[in-house]
C-alpha cells in the first residue's frame, strides 16, 4: 500500500488545491464548473440500452445503520376505514378519498444517500470561496452555497471504478484504503479514463456488507474509502462530483486536525460536491454484465431553500 501523506502536507492543500476565485467571486458551483454543455451532450450519447439504475438506498423509518436521527413518517390521513359505510375521507367524503403524510429526516450521516452542498463544512470559520460560516444560521439556514445551486440538476458522464473487483474481493478491508494508484489501476482494468466534468463513483463493497448484514450492519465501524492522497488527483482530473458507497473518507482517517480530509479540503477548498452513502451494488453488477463502466449520470436534489444538501437518488443511464 502506498504511504499516506503526512497531515502537514494535507494542511497545505487548503491553499494549493484551492479553487477560490477561479470561477469568479460569486461562484456557487465549485467543481461543477468543469461540467460544460458539450459534456452533457456527449453524456447523452452514452445511452444505448435505455436502461436506468438507481444508486440510492431506500429511506426507512425506525433505527437504521449509521442514522443520526431516525427518519420519520407521520400519516395525516389514510385509507383506513374508508371501506366502512358512513366514513368521510380527505376529499370531502363521498366516494373519494386520499392520503397525505409528514416526513422528516437528518440526511447528513452514514445512512441516507445524500449530496453535500458547499455550505456543509467550514474551515477556520470560512465556507468555500471565503464566505463566513455565520451565513449558515439556525433561523434561515444557509444563506449562501445551499443546495439550490443544483436547481437545474446534474447531467454528465459517470464513471464507476470498482476497487474490490480490482482486488478480487467482495468488500475492501477497513485498512485497505483507496489511493490514486488504485484509481488508475481500476481505470486500466475498466478501459476508461476519468475526465474533466465527470462524476466519479468509487465502490468499496460496503454496500454488499450492508445488504448481507441488514439492520445488524454497523456503519460506525472502521471502513475503507478515499485516502486523502486522492485529493490532488481529483483536482488534476477536474472531477465535477464524487460519490461512494461510504461517506467518502477513510474511517478513521488517521489525521488529528483534518479528521475528514476528503470532506474538509474537498468541499471548503476545492468546492467539490460529494454524494455520500450510494448503493453501488446494482450499478456494479450492471457495468460488469454490459462490460461498460461509463454511463450517463443524472442527479436532481429537492429544491429546498437554505438546506446544506439533501437526500437524492442518483441515476445511471445506459
Amino acid at each position: 500500500m502506498p504511504t499516506p501523506p503526512p497531515e502537514e502536507t494535507v494542511l497545505t492543500w487548503f491553499d494549493s488545491l484551492s479553487n477560490w476565485g477561479r470561477w469568479g467571486e460569486d461562484d456557487r458551483l465549485g467543481t461543477l464548473n468543469h461540467l460544460t454543455p458539450a459534456k452533457r451532450i456527449a453524456a447523452a450519447g452514452l445511452v444505448r440500452e435505455g436502461l436506468s439504475v438507481s444508486c440510492a438506498w431506500d429511506i426507512k423509518t425506525g433505527p437504521q445503520p449509521g442514522a443520526t436521527v431516525e427518519s420519520q413518517r407521520y400519516m395525516l390521513s389514510t385509507g383506513l376505514g374508508l371501506d366502512e359505510e358512513g366514513r368521510r375521507g380527505l376529499l370531502s367524503g363521498g366516494r373519494a378519498g386520499g392520503a397525505q403524510e409528514y416526513i422528516g429526516l437528518v440526511f447528513h450521516g452514514l445512512d441516507v444517500t445524500h449530496v453535500d452542498s458547499l455550505a456543509h463544512l467550514f474551515w477556520d470559520g470560512k465556507m468555500y470561496g471565503g464566505a463566513p460560516a455565520s451565513l449558515v444560521s439556525d433561523r434561515q439556514g444557509a444563506l449562501k452555497h445551499d443546495v439550490l445551486a443544483l436547481s437545474d440538476g446534474v447531467t454528465t458522464r459517470g464513471v464507476l471504478l470498482d476497487i474490490p473487483r480490482l482486488r478480487g474481493v467482495e468488500t475492501l478491508a477497513a485498512d485497505d484504503h483507496v489511493f490514486p494508484e488504485d484509481l488508475e489501476a481500476a481505470e486500466d482494468a475498466a478501459g476508461v479514463r476519468v475526465e474533466p466534468g465527470d462524476v466519479l463513483l468509487v465502490r468499496t463493497g460496503e454496500g454488499a456488507a450492508r445488504l448481507a448484514e441488514g439492520r445488524a450492519y454497523n456503519a460506525n465501524k472502521p471502513r475503507s474509502g478515499y485516502q486523502a492522497a486522492c485529493l490532488p488527483w481529483l483536482h488534476e482530473r477536474g472531477v465535477a462530483m464524487i460519490g461512494s458507497d461510504v461517506a467518502q473518507d477513510v474511517t478513521p482517517s488517521g489525521y488529528k486536525t483534518v479528521s475528514m480530509p476528503i470532506h474538509m479540503v474537498g468541499i471548503v477548498a476545492m468546492g467539490l460536491w460529494l454524494i455520500d452513502n450510494c448503493q453501488l451494488e446494482d450499478l456494479a453488477a450492471t457495468c460488469d454484465r454490459l462490460g461498460r463502466w461509463e454511463f450517463q449520470f443524472v442527479l436532481a436534489p429537492i429544491r429546498f431553500r437554505g438546506v446544506t444538501g439533501g437526500p437524492t437518488n442518483p441515476i445511471a443511464v445506459f
